[in-house]
C-alpha cells in the first residue's frame, strides 16, 4: 500500500477537480482518480464546455442570417459540421489542459483509472498497469452522472441518441425529435434549429423549463415556435421504432396522438448518478436510488467519507458541485464551514433565448405566503437590446411588500446567463430592491433591465 493521503477524489469533474485544488490549498496531501483520459468530468467532455461550444457556433451562423439589418452584407452562412467539432474539441483540449497545469501548480497527484473504495481509508485503483491501493485519512465521491435511459426509446447511438452521441453526430439530421423541454433538450433543439434541422421538442409537462417561472416559459416557448421548432408540450413517448430512413416515435399528448417520423430522436429526459460499482454499499452506506445520503457538510453516515455532485440529491450543475466540493474539503480540514443555501443557486439555460433566474419564482413566493409585489422590464424598452437586434424577454423581480425582501429574478433575453449573477449578489447580500435599483447601473447596457425591473416592482418603472 502507498503512503497515506489526507484525502483521495474519486472524479475529477467540477466537483472533484474543485475540491481537490481548494484541500490542496488548505495543506492537505491530494490525489484525484480518473478513469478516463483526461481530467475535467463529464460537465468538460461530454456536458457544459461542448455543448455551449456548439451553441456558440449556433449563435455566429443566425447573427451572419441578420447580419443585412446592421449594415453588413454577406453571404448565406454554411455550417461546416466537421469545422464546428474541430473548434469544439479545441476548447475542450485547452481547458484540460489548464486542469493539469492547476493540479501541478498546487500538488495535486493525477491518478488514471477506475477508483473503487475498498474501505473508509483504501481507494483501489485499476488500470491498465495494474492495479494499486491508495491510502487515504478522507474520501470524496465525485463520479458524476450519466444520461437516464427511457424505456421506450432505448439508445443506440445511431438513430436514438443521449446527449453524449448528439455531441459528436456526423451530420446534421434534417428532422429531430427531442424528448424533454428542461435545459439540456432545449439548448440541443436550439442548436439543431440553427444548423437546419427540422425539430420537435416534447415535454411531458404543461410547458418548457418546468422549473424556471411561467412568464418565462412561455416567451421561450414563444420564440421557438417563430424559429419553426415544433413544442408539444403535456406530450410524452409511447414507443419508437427505427426505420429504413429514421425513426418513428408515437407520441401521446395534448396536442398530438400518433405516429411521427424523422431522422433521429434524441433523449434528453435527465441524468443518473454513476454509484454502482464504487463499493459504497460495502461501508454500509445505503443509498436512495443510486444517490449517496449526505449532511449539509457533504458528509455521508461514513464521517471521513464525503459525496458532491450528480451523485447526491442536489441540482444537477456544475456550479452547485464545484461549491459543494469547496465546502466538503474545507469542511473536513477543521475549517468554518457553512452549509450551502440551496435557494441562492442560479438556474441557466443557454438556448435561443437565454434564460437565467435565482431565488423564488412568482408563483412560488405567493404559495409560501409573502405579500408580493412584481416588476417587470422588457427587452424591447431597452436601448441596447434594440442595438443587439435581440429584443425578445424581459427582466422579473420578485419581492416581499413588508420588508422589501428581494425573493427572486428572473430573466429571458440576451446575455441572460451572465446577467443573473448581479442577482445572486443582491440575494446573497440579502439586498433589498430599493438597494438594486438605487445601484447606478452603466448605459447603455443590458444590466439596466435589473435596474428597471427593480423600479417597477416598487411601483415606478421609469422607461416602460
Amino acid at each position: 500500500m502507498s503512503r497515506e493521503r489526507d484525502l483521495v477524489v474519486i472524479g475529477s469533474g467540477p466537483g472533484g477537480y474543485v475540491a481537490a485544488i481548494r484541500a490542496a490549498q488548505l495543506g492537505l496531501s491530494v490525489a484525484v482518480v480518473e478513469q478516463d483520459p483526461s481530467f475535467g468530468g463529464t460537465c468538460l467532455h461530454r456536458g457544459c464546455i461542448p455543448t455551449k461550444a456548439l451553441l456558440h457556433t449556433a449563435a455566429l451562423i443566425d447573427e451572419i442570417r441578420r447580419a443585412g439589418k446592421f449594415g453588413v452584407t454577406v453571404g448565406a452562412p454554411e455550417l461546416d459540421l466537421d469545422g464546428a467539432h474541430a473548434y469544439k474539441r479545441r476548447v475542450v483540449a485547452k481547458n484540460a489542459k489548464g486542469i493539469e497545469f492547476l493540479f501541478k501548480k498546487n500538488g495535486v497527484e493525477g491518478v488514471h483509472g477506475r477508483g473503487t473504495v475498498l474501505g473508509p481509508n483504501e481507494v483501489e485503483v485499476e488500470s491498465a498497469d495494474g492495479r494499486r491501493v491508495l491510502a487515504a485519512a478522507n474520501i470524496l465521491v465525485a463520479t458524476g452522472s450519466v444520461p437516464r435511459d427511457l424505456p421506450p426509446a432505448p439508445v443506440d447511438g445511431e438513430r436514438v441518441l443521449n446527449s453524449d452521441h448528439v455531441l459528436e453526430v456526423a451530420s446534421v439530421p434534417e428532422s429531430l425529435i427531442v424528448l424533454g423541454g428542461g435545459a439540456v433538450g432545449t439548448e440541443f433543439a436550439s442548436i439543431f434549429a440553427s444548423f437546419g434541422s427540422r425539430v420537435t421538442l416534447v415535454e411531458l409537462l404543461p410547458r418548457l423549463l418546468p422549473i424556471e417561472d411561467e412568464e418565462v416559459s412561455a416567451v421561450l416557448e414563444k420564440s421557438f415556435r417563430k424559429r419553426g421548432v415544433e413544442v408539444l408540450t403535456g406530450t410524452q413517448l409511447a414507443e419508437v421504432e427505427t426505420t429504413a430512413g429514421g425513426v418513428r416515435a408515437r407520441l401521446q399528448g395534448e396536442g398530438t396522438n400518433g405516429w411521427r417520423e424523422a431522422s433521429a430522436v434524441l433523449v434528453a429526459v435527465g441524468r443518473a448518478p454513476v454509484t454502482a460499482g464504487l463499493g459504497l454499499e460495502d461501508l454500509g452506506l445505503r443509498l436512495d436510488h443510486g444517490y449517496v445520503p449526505v449532511n449539509g457538510y457533504m458528509q455521508t453516515e461514513v464521517p471521513n467519507v464525503y459525496a458532491v455532485g450528480d451523485v447526491v440529491r442536489t441540482p444537477w450543475l456544475a456550479h452547485v458541485a464545484s461549491a459543494e466540493g469547496i465546502l466538503a474539503v474545507e469542511h473536513m480540514a477543521g475549517r468554518e464551514a457553512r452549509p450551502l443555501d440551496y435557494g441562492l443557486v442560479p438556474s441557466v439555460t443557454y438556448c435561443e433565448p437565454e434564460v437565467g433566474s435565482v431565488g423564488l419564482t412568482e408563483a412560488q413566493a405567493r404559495e409560501r405566503g409573502y405579500d408580493v409585489a412584481v416588476g417587470k422590464f422588457p427587452m424591447t424598452a431597452l436601448a441596447k437590446a434594440a442595438i443587439l437586434g435581440k429584443a425578445e424577454g424581459f427582466v422579473k423581480v420578485v419581492r416581499e411588500t413588508r420588508y422589501d425582501e428581494l425573493l427572486g429574478v428572473h430573466v429571458v433575453g440576451p446575455h441572460a446567463t451572465d446577467l443573473i449573477a448581479e442577482a445572486c449578489v443582491a440575494m446573497r447580500l440579502e439586498s433589498t430592491t430599493e438597494e438594486l435599483f438605487r445601484t447606478i447601473h452603466a448605459h447603455p447596457t443590458l444590466s439596466e433591465a435589473m435596474a428597471e425591473a427593480a423600479h417597477a416592482a416598487s411601483g415606478h418603472a421609469i422607461h416602460f
